[in-house]
């Protein structure tokens, strides 16, 4: 079946869950969770979780997995915790959880920042997967990082990669 056929039966409206990975911001500061939050519900799709993390391996991991076993989202997007600090954690945390990798939204990512941001953009770690039952985001915490990565990548292909989930 084309790519075409397959969007073309896919789900128009999917269930998404936020993780913001911060120690510094808090729900009602979290520019970007909030964008994506009131993004997500424009383009008709439900969010049905969204709450801030500490920049913590065990926290990080233990919520997503939690979160997939009892909320079933069907997408996770976790923003922040992707750069090259010590703090930043969420690569560490995720990755090990993925059944599969989607190993082109990394190197995507990097090419459209690459064209906002210059050669700055390798410094983020951008990645997406399979965690169970759901495709799991993790990218850069900044507003424009976050707009990018949705606008370009994400949203325009989340009733076809549930649709791929469901198979």
């Amino acid at each position: 079946m084309s790519t075409h056929e397959h969007k073309k039966h896919a789900p128009q409206k999917v269930t998404i869950a936020i993780i913001t990975v911060s120690t510094t911001r808090a729900l009602a500061d979290d520019a970007s969770g909030n964008w994506i939050t009131e993004q997500a519900g424009r383009e008709g799709h439900d969010v049905v979780y969204h709450q801030v993390v500490k920049d913590d391996q065990a926290m990080i991991a233990a919520t997503l997995q939690n979160l997939v076993r009892t909320e079933k989202p069907q997408v996770v997007i976790l923003t922040g915790g992707t750069g090259i600090t010590k703090k930043d954690v969420t690569i560490e945390a995720v990755t090990p959880l993925f059944d599969k990798v989607l190993t082109g939204f990394g190197p995507l990512f990097a090419v459209l920042s690459f064209e906002e941001i210059g050669s700055a953009a390798f410094l983020s770690r951008a990645t997406a997967g399979v965690v169970e039952n759901a495709v799991v985001f993790c990218i850069p915490g900044s507003l424009n990082a976050c707009k990018l990565a949705c606008q370009k990548l994400i949203f325009p292909e989340l009733g076809h990669l549930v649709k791929h989930i469901m198979d």
